[in-house]
């Protein structure tokens, strides 16, 4: 007992140091379990950390087996292999092999000590301590978090990343018996720079794997012939958001799933950096989609790329001015409340409110307008009497009440006032997709998912009423009757997908362009700028982000679906069908006849969107075929400069349609 009592007491007192094991990085994953980023620890060193579950289990079984044979059975220190390790010393008058289980080894990872005859002594007892804290699932991961594989790499997945272009899950012979090697004399054997060392130190694990009966000889002589790997660069996609998930997770955690799609991700990122570069030096861009059911972030583009300046701030979490897209709530909470209606009548003229007087966007009024007018063209004096009639204050308590945040600036009174109907209050990127994905789901509001676990979670959510169903679905029948911006073609239209209901919004001084939008399942949010704020002359929310919204659109792969009816439901059976069967196909943008005005003309520009019904279909201008973009699929028309041109379309049959168009600069 008195024994036991003092062990406990030096356990106590000088307990294991954990702190390297501590600082070490998750691994987050995409929806479908690929690599999108892990953070580095101190030095700049790569220490993920081990999933046992996403880790090959031969490889296990084979590094236990030439490791620590007696891993599962020993309480840290293998008495057998001590006695064995001594015996053979004494025989040969120097140390011949080793007695280090991999729980010492881990302690000396952890505590890193000048190999001496008291290093080693303390090493053991550290190894028992661990046996006493940990499992042995959780001292293996802990040796795989920590295990040195050259360079700045530590940890079995970050080598087999770097050295393999992919995780430890599925591991051939020869890249097993590299990583079982590598730690023993990690530099002297790094296969990116000293080959010949790693290809002779595979052969001998390979070897011992033999000897152990865990590989035939056939197959280690195939394996000491794959060829020795080059070191690669570590992803680094969704890079702002999945920073931000590994800096959220737990100690414990090895792998957060997140909820991105890489490649609408990676197709979005391109976007973002494209637009960036067109709308200047200091301009930026950031991108949300997220999928209404579960409120799944699918794509969370920060920036418009790290060498952008201030590309290093996340902009979907910054305070910016939304302009005019909190419009469409004001007006939703007026359909609630019962104090409007689309139809309804309103006065657009001068008007002074206390010692506020806005005045529309053109500067030009329209006398009286319905609803659906104004917020369809976005004007202001409707806008700012509707909230008037809501009150400033109802209207931020309703917004507080279902958890989105706006800021009002620090020499604002105390009272939110009626500029926050044109954008006098900050709101992030994020919270704007919580309002749009609540119009998108009849009225209820739901945080954002950024994980698996929590998508999973928010579809059995009720969520909070920020309005009726009904009055969602009014405004978002308004939202789809705003015309689309210039040169955009009726995409929704020619493949059978549902109209987008969108707003835009051009903050004071053209400082932020953003424009946000329900198209199918999916709210779409997106905005460009300058990350410092700084003005930017002329810039609108319809003329820098609304392309940019179709475009993001437009690579999403939303299932065909139809919206809300925005006119009569049914039309007289004379009516009913316009088209004649086997017709061929028909021309749908750009019309004959149309003049069509776009921004730019040759290979650079941002082209046409070209549309047609029907499939298979085949483009010619003047004679000449034109063929898909190979990113989305579309057919893009970059006139080569102002004047008439001749458009036909061609389906598999042969049928034609034509147009003759003229461009103007």
């Amino acid at each position: 007992m008195a024994a036991q009592g003092l062990l406990f007491a030096a356990d106590t007192a000088f307990p294991p140091n954990l702190a390297r094991g501590e600082r070490s990085s998750p691994v987050v994953l995409d929806r479908h379990g690929g690599w999108l980023r892990a953070l580095p620890v101190e030095n700049g060193r790569w220490r993920i950390r081990a999933d046992l579950a996403r880790t090959d289990p031969g490889f296990l079984a084979r590094l236990i087996a030439v490791e620590d044979a007696r891993f599962w059975l020993h309480p840290g220190v293998d008495p057998i292999a001590v006695v064995r390790a001594a015996a053979s010393s004494a025989a040969h008058g120097r140390v011949v092999s080793g007695a280090s289980t991999l729980t010492m080894q881990t302690a000396r990872l952890l505590e890193p000590r000048p190999r001496t005859p008291l290093a080693k002594l303390i090493e053991m007892w550290r190894a028992v301590q661990l046996e006493a804290r940990f499992s042995k699932k959780q001292i293996l991961g802990l040796y795989l978090t920590l295990a040195p594989y050259g360079g700045n790499l530590e940890g079995v997945r970050a080598a087999s990343l770097a050295y393999f272009g992919h995780e430890p899950e599925t591991l051939t012979d020869g890249e097993q018996a590299l990583l079982i090697a590598l730690p023993q004399a990690p530099e002297a054997r790094r296969p990116d720079r000293r080959p010949d060392a790693a290809r002779a130190a595979r052969g001998r694990v390979l070897d011992k794997m033999i000897r152990a009966r865990r590989i035939t000889e056939s197959a280690a002589a195939e394996a000491q012939d794959e060829h020795l790997p080059r070191r690669s660069p570590f992803p680094a996609l969704a890079w702002h958001a999945a920073g931000e998930l590994a800096r959220q997770a737990r100690a414990s955690q090895a792998s957060v799933v997140s909820t991105i799609d890489p490649a609408l991700q990676a197709r979005l990122e391109t976007l973002a950096a494209s637009t960036a570069r067109a709308q200047g030096p200091e301009a930026t861009a950031a991108i949300l989609v997220v999928e209404i059911d579960g409120r799944a972030v699918r794509a969370a583009v920060g920036s418009g790329g790290l060498d952008r300046p201030g590309g290093w701030i996340d902009m979907t979490r910054a305070y910016r001015s939304p302009g005019s897209a909190l419009k469409p709530f004001i007006y939703a909470f007026a359909f609630d409340d019962g104090l409007a209606a689309p139809d309804t009548r309103m006065d657009d003229a001068p008007r002074r409110f206390a010692d506020y007087q806005p005045e529309n966007f053109d500067r030009v009024f329209h006398d009286k307008v319905t609803v659906r007018e104004a917020l369809t063209h976005s004007l202001n004096m409707p806008a700012v009497e509707t909230l008037e009639r809501l009150g400033p204050a109802a209207f931020e308590g309703r917004m507080t009440a279902v958890g989105v945040k706006l800021v009002r600036p620090k020499l604002a009174t105390r009272d939110a006032g009626l500029a926050l109907a044109l954008g006098g209050v900050g709101i992030s990127l994020r919270d704007l997709a919580v309002l749009y994905a609540a119009l998108g789901d009849g009225g209820l509001a739901k945080p954002l998912a950024w994980t698996q676990v929590d998508a999973d979670r928010r579809r059995h959510e009720g969520g909070r009423r920020l309005v009726r169903a009904e009055a969602a679905a009014q405004v978002l029948d308004i939202l789809r009757e705003t015309p689309p911006p210039a040169g955009a073609s009726p995409t929704a239209l020619a493949r059978g997908r549902p109209l987008m209901a969108f707003k835009t919004g051009t903050s004071y001084g053209f400082r932020d362009a953003l424009a946000a939008g329900v198209i199918g399942r999916y709210a779409v949010v997106v905005w460009t700028g300058r990350a410092d704020g700084g003005a930017r002359g002329g810039l609108t929310g319809r003329d820098a982000a609304l392309p940019m919204l179709f475009e993001a659109a437009d690579l999403i792969d939303a299932p065909p679906a139809a919206p809300r009816p925005i006119a009569p439901p049914s039309a007289p059976t004379s009516l009913a069908r316009l088209e004649q069967p086997a017709q061929g196909p028909k021309l749908i943008f750009p019309p004959d006849g149309a003049t069509v005005q776009v921004a730019g003309f040759g290979p650079g520009s941002r082209g046409l969107a070209l549309a047609a019904s029907g499939s298979g279909l085949a483009w010619f201008v003047d004679g000449r075929p034109l063929s898909s973009d190979p990113t989305s699929g579309r057919v893009l028309w970059r006139p080569a400069g102002p004047g008439f041109y001749r458009l036909m379309v061609v389906d598999p049959d042969g049928r034609k349609a034509r147009a003759r168009v003229r461009i103007k600069g």
